[in-house]
């Protein structure tokens, strides 16, 4: 048995049944607690997400190029880790620092594109007590600080929504 096997990962597989879809197709087929140190296999894991809270509420950040709403995230950059790239991409996309060390929730496996393209993404999670300035650019039209319920303007990544309410925390709802 791999230690991939053992830490629970299972291949995204065209076959798989979707926890989340968002509008252009893409599949959250799977998601794995576990530790930053056991990395899946059989797939890429090029990208990392942060869910970040204030008072009960998450960052999302509207990506103009996808045209919705969405965690703070994106691909590692060459030599970067995933919690580096996770500190890196919430900071660029959002203008928030956690105030805390994130914490490492786990893998999610998604299937990408037309083409179904299997790959991972590293979720993490963190807080801050205060709400920093934000400043959009070509990629990020708008930041909101969202408890999940209320409508926001526009499109919301169902995907995004659903790795959020993994880590919701407690007495928040």
């Amino acid at each position: 048995m791999t230690q991939e096997q053992r830490a629970g990962f299972r291949m995204p597989t065209p076959s798989s049944k979707a926890l989340a879809v968002d509008q252009h197709g893409n599949r959250l087929v799977s998601f794995t607690l576990g530790t930053e140190d056991v990395l899946p296999g059989g797939a890429p894991m090029p990208m990392a997400l942060t869910a970040l809270w204030h008072r009960g509420e998450v960052v999302m950040v509207y990506d103009r190029f996808r045209g919705h709403w969405e965690l703070p995230g994106g691909l590692l950059e060459p030599g970067e880790s995933p919690r580096q790239a996770a500190v890196r991409e919430l900071h660029e996309e959002s203008g928030q620092v956690p105030s805390d060390p994130l914490r490492f929730v786990g893998y999610a496996g998604f299937l990408l594109g037309p083409a179904q393209r299997a790959e991972y993404g590293a979720l993490f999670t963190g807080r801050t007590l205060r709400r920093r300035s934000f400043a959009a650019d070509q990629e990020i039209g708008a930041m909101r600080w969202w408890g999940l319920t209320a409508p926001l303007p526009g499109r919301v990544s169902d995907i995004d929504v659903y790795l959020a309410r993994l880590t919701r925390p407690a007495g928040s709802h």
